[in-house]
């Protein structure tokens, strides 16, 4: 299961990435994080950007409430998704 911590008004969560796959999209959890296949490529903030991007649609959140506070170079990272609950982040995934 996907560890989601809530604190002050926003989640964070681990997520880890595939860059450079077929097509942005969930593809399950991976030791307490979510994995993404991101189809961008990790150049120049591309696949940073397109993981901020998908998460903020998938959330139903602006682009902006979306932050990587850790691992931005690393394919390991921690998102904090700022206005939002822990309850909505787990609804959101289970769709």
């Amino acid at each position: 299961m996907v560890e989601i911590t809530e604190k002050e008004g926003s989640v964070a969560l681990r997520v880890r990435v595939q860059p450079r796959a077929s097509r942005t999209e969930l593809s399950g959890e991976h030791a307490g994080a979510l994995k993404l296949k991101i189809s961008a490529p990790p150049v120049d903030g591309k696949a940073n950007e397109e993981c901020r991007r998908f998460l903020a649609k998938l959330l139903d959140v602006s682009a902006g409430s979306v932050e990587i506070i850790a691992g931005a170079s690393s394919r390991d990272k921690v998102i904090r998704i700022h206005n939002i609950s822990a309850d909505r982040v787990r609804e959101a995934l289970r769709r």
